[in-house]
């Protein structure tokens, strides 16, 4: 649940930003003259600047958007630290045997996540694994 809270976190928080950028576009540009007395038209489809404007300020919402995702993907999904210490596991060569992957660590060991690199059969969702405390199996006492 920590998880989903903090993408929609993130995610308001860009929404923000993306909106106040929206509407300091909107509030500076100059409006143009209106082309008959009362009518006044949306400069969108008819300003060729505006219109090119608007193009960027679009990209740049998606692009803001693909690295929310991004950095929410490789995430703990138990204390929402950066997954640390890529290994690449598998190979290109012998795709059979085992695909290539990279897995990543949480540094406190909550677990791993495991990105396939290759994909043939379309998208793959990485494979999150989680692991239970670690340090508990290494501070326990043995009973002999």
């Amino acid at each position: 649940m920590r998880f989903w809270g903090y993408l929609a976190a993130k995610l308001a928080v860009g929404g923000g930003v993306a909106w106040s950028i929206g509407w300091a576009i909107n509030r500076w540009y100059p409006t143009p003259a209106p082309f008959m007395r009362n009518i006044r038209q949306d400069p969108f489809a008819h300003d060729l600047a505006y219109t090119l404007v608007m193009l960027g300020y679009f990209l740049l919402c998606l692009g803001l958007f693909y690295l929310i995702l991004r950095d929410q993907r490789l995430r703990c999904r138990t204390c929402l630290r950066r997954l640390r210490m890529p290994v690449a596991t598998g190979s290109w060569t012998h795709v059979l045997l085992g695909p290539p992957t990279i897995e990543y660590i949480c540094p406190y060991g909550h677990g791993t996540l495991k990105v396939p690199e290759l994909q043939i059969g379309g998208p793959e969702a990485p494979d999150w694994q989680a692991h239970e405390d670690i340090w508990k199996e290494l501070f326990s006492e043995t009973k002999r």
